[in-house]
């Protein structure tokens, strides 16, 4: 039997605790929250989750600085982290992203959208523990850990953004995403994007990959998709 995921939660509200127990432990996971950074560092002494959700305004430390702490600390370092603020501006979620958190979330937010990010930034870390390479065509490899992309022999510079992409559409090898799954996907709840830009960079992508640009198939009028 798989040993369950360990999910802390880092919030001063305690509904959005509740909430956020409820549904993920129905998911199978081992969720434990807590309301006060000093609390929350405790138990991390005792046990390294899978993921931790973070919320940013906190009393006596910010989310940001939690992070930082984290991050710093080599027995926790990996550790996934996902933030989940009320705090909506595009700058504190590329600080957020930059401090090394793999997503950020913001209030309010939909459970499913929750469950969903949760399980999507869990299944990456998988990939990342496990070393693993993933091909298209035998030409195309992608390394999750690294962000490194290669097309046979020659390695391919993309932006975070293209990156990002191409990774979803190659661990959803196969399956049609729409437009309004790969924007959530990018850039959540940020309503300011409009569906044609994925267009643009899946446009950009496919003449980065050269050859192997054509793996990315497009699905008329509902989105793009990775087959061989």
């Amino acid at each position: 039997m798989q040993e369950k995921k360990l999910v802390v939660v880092l919030d001063d509200e305690e509904n959005i605790l509740e909430i956020i127990k409820i549904n993920l432990t129905k998911e199978g996971f081992d969720v434990y929250c807590f309301e006060t950074p000093k609390k929350f560092f405790n138990f991390l002494q005792e046990k390294i989750p899978d993921l931790i959700i973070l919320d940013i305004m906190l009393p006596q430390m910010d989310g940001f600085e939690i992070c930082k702490k984290i991050k710093s600390d080599q027995r926790l370092s990996s550790v996934a982290i996902i933030f989940l603020s009320a705090k909506s501006e595009e700058i504190d979620k590329v600080l957020g992203l930059e401090l090394g958190a793999d997503d950020y979330i913001t209030k309010p937010f939909s459970v499913r959208e929750l469950i969903a990010r949760v399980k999507t930034v869990l299944r990456r870390q998988d990939i990342k523990k496990e070393g693993k390479i993933i091909k298209v065509g035998n030409i195309l490899f992608i390394n999750p850990e690294t962000y490194e992309v290669y097309v046979e022999d020659e390695k391919i510079d993309l932006t975070t953004t293209e990156f990002k992409l191409l990774l979803v559409l190659a661990e959803n090898k196969n399956k049609v995403l729409t437009r309004d799954k790969l924007l959530d996907y990018l850039w959540g709840t940020q309503k300011a994007v409009i569906d044609r830009t994925i267009d643009v960079h899946i446009t950009h992508l496919r003449e980065k990959l050269k050859k192997a640009g054509k793996f990315i198939k497009n699905i008329r009028g509902v989105g793009y998709k990775i087959s061989e």
